[in-house]
């Protein structure tokens, strides 16, 4: 007994040691997770760096964890108003020496986004310091952006192609016809093409009209955008016969970009490095092309763009709008009014900011936002309202609750029009050999029937709720733009406009970024603009993911072919394809959304609202 007593003490001996050793590497390992920093590998002074590996977006959306623990993709999303927060606190402040804008794997943004980053990159040019920007190729919305450089480099196998707004859809009506699926498609206004891809195998001559004239008014501003940033380049004539000029160049890209002045240097990576080290300091001398750097997100870490004290909210409707709680970048209805609620609760709010980029989505939970809006309002609390690249349908219709709406001349809007559509199978199940049956106790008893198509009653009620939302969406614009609601209807039907046109409308007020908004609100709530403190209502990111984000800000040297744009857009249209169909089977049945207008990325299902037959397609394409 006493040998095992003594067995007994040193097995509990052990197994203390074990767990007073497990806590102090615990508690060690937690000690270092919170005094370190994801950016520590930053440079504290030399060129702010802007690696704009990704998109430029209103609204990131969140990273999976796992994804970057894993290596994840090499782009991300970029903030727009976080960049240029960067862009103008590094012109004031000389640590900073120049810029280096890394575009080679630039995927873009939207063409308001990129025009306010150029004009950020403009003030920093007057404050005396250089950009300089590099890639390997250049399309649209790069080039849009390295206008605003003082030296564009490009490599000696790059190129600079610019393919100007316009492209191909996708129309459904003919391979729905062969699976036997019927699109029953409830609609008002003569421009709302959004139902157009099943129910036609083209556009529409009404749709034509109206997408070419905003795809040229978008084509004009670019290239004035272009042209003030860059006279000396020859870009009409590149533009129109790009052949000519390369083979001029003896079939030398590079070099043909370069004698219509279209860029400034020629060099590789490590050349571009070489310039930037003349700029802003050497590097590490064992690397060549090393220079001294500071890194994006160190930059936005040290200087951040939402003030948790702050009395100007921002509240950031980006993305379809969708019923019920949606992840960022996504305009969830209940996961905004949420966003609104908390910061009402903290009495701190003077004034509001609505950021306003998407197509637009469900009514239900565009009028869920709209409500809440007008909620502040009451409480005399300013809300001013600003347009992003896109603010249509859906968008707009939250838009009419605020005071006055600040819009860019390329910011696409309008789309004031609501459509439905509904899928049925009656088709599939014929040629399938299956048939469909069943009894009623009233003229909606189990409509609408998607398997034998609804019937006329439902087709009635249907058409009369679109008609019915329609007239209150038109009521809506009326009150909110104080116009007659007949001229309402004639500018709406669905139509989009630039904004441009659209102010002429009268369908925005000014012309106006971000800022000029944050401002504006500012001087409504008796704030000097200048000592405006903006916030941004949404949940800060956790302690993990913030802790991950030094993974994803890592700078990724990956070259990018200059027709890898190109290559990527058939990709891209089959996403679109997909998520369409997705969109469709999700529902609501009743929407207004600009289906011409550019989309965000495919969204995950919302959280409790997937339909059943969202469900079963997800289980058939194993998505």
């Amino acid at each position: 007994m006493k040998f095992a007593g003594k067995v007994w003490k040193l097995l509990v001996g052990v197994k203390d040691a074990l767990v007073l050793i497990f806590m102090l590497l615990f508690f060690g390992a937690l000690y270092g997770a919170l005094s370190i920093s994801p950016y520590r590998d930053s440079a504290r002074e030399g060129a702010l760096k802007l690696n704009l590996a990704g998109a430029i977006v209103e609204q990131p959306a969140p990273q999976d964890p796992l994804d970057l623990l894993g290596g994840g993709s090499a782009t991300r999303e970029f903030r727009l108003s976080e960049v240029i927060h960067a862009i103008d606190t590094a012109a004031g402040d000389d640590r900073i020496k120049a810029v280096a804008l890394d575009l080679d794997i630039f995927t873009g943004g939207g063409q308001s986004a990129i025009a306010n980053v150029g004009e950020a990159l403009d003030r920093l040019r007057r404050s005396g310091k250089r950009v300089v920007a590099y890639a390997n190729g250049y399309g649209d919305d790069g080039y849009q952006l390295a206008a605003h450089a003082d030296e564009i480099w490009l490599d000696p196998l790059g190129a600079v192609v610019i393919a100007g707004p316009g492209g191909t859809n996708l129309y459904y009506a003919g391979l729905m016809e062969r699976l036997g699926i019927t699109a029953n498609v409830y609609r008002v206004g003569t421009f709302k093409s959004a139902v157009e891809p099943y129910t036609r195998n083209d556009m529409s001559p009404e749709a034509r009209a109206a997408n070419q004239a905003v795809a040229n008014a978008l084509w004009e501003t670019w290239q004035q955008d272009v042209a003030r940033a860059r006279p000396r380049a020859q870009l009409a004539a590149y533009v129109q016969d790009p052949a000519r000029f390369i083979q001029a160049a003896n079939g030398d890209m590079a070099r043909a970009a370069l004698q219509a002045g279209l860029v400034d240097r020629i060099g590789d990576r490590t050349d571009f490095g070489r310039r930037m080290a003349e700029l802003a300091g050497a590097g590490n001398e064992k690397i060549p092309g090393s220079y001294q750097a500071v890194h994006l997100d160190a930059w936005i870490d040290e200087h951040p763009a939402s003030n948790a004290n702050g009395e100007i909210g921002i509240l950031t409707v980006a993305g379809l709008i969708v019923d019920g709680e949606a992840a960022l970048g996504t305009a969830g209805a209940e996961t905004i009014v949420k966003n609104i609620e908390r910061a009402l609760t903290g009495n701190r709010l003077r004034a509001l900011v609505v950021r306003v980029d998407s197509p637009g989505g469900s009514v239900m939970a565009s009028e869920r936002i709209r409500r809440a809006l007008l909620e502040v309002r009451q409480r005399d609390i300013p809300v001013v309202v600003s347009f992003g690249s896109v603010a249509a349908s859906g968008g707009y219709w939250i838009a009419t609750a605020g005071d006055t709406i600040f819009a860019e001349p390329s910011t696409m809007t309008g789309s004031i029009g609501v459509f439905g559509v509904l899928p049925s199978f009656e088709g599939t199940l014929e040629r399938l050999g299956v048939g469909a049956d069943g009894v009623r106790t009233t003229p909606l008893s189990g409509e609408p029937d998607l398997l034998r198509g609804p019937s006329p009653a439902a087709d009635q009620l249907l058409q009369l709720g679109v008609e019915s939302t329609y007239r209150r969406f038109i009521g809506l614009v009326a009150r909110a733009r104080k116009l007659p609601p007949t001229r309402v209807n004639e500018i709406a039907q669905g139509r989009v406009w630039d904004g441009g046109t659209a102010r002429q409308l009268g369908l925005v007020d000014r012309f106006g970024s971000l800022d000029d908004a944050v401002a504006e609100a500012a001087r409504r709530a008796g704030i000097d603009p200048a000592q405006a403190r903006p916030v941004f209502l949404e949940p800060e990111p956790g302690f993990l993911a913030w802790m991950l984000s030094g993974a994803s800000s890592s700078e990724s040297t990956a070259a990018r072919d200059p027709f890898a744009g190109l290559a990527e857009q058939p990709e891209a249209l089959i996403a679109r394809a997909l998520h369409d169909v997705r969109t469709l089977l999700r529902g609501p049945a009743i929407q207004a959304r600009c289906l011409e207008c550019p989309m965000p990325a495919p969204v995950p299902p919302v959280r409790g609202h997937e339909s059943w037959l969202a469900r079963l397609f997800a289980m058939v394409s194993g998505r």
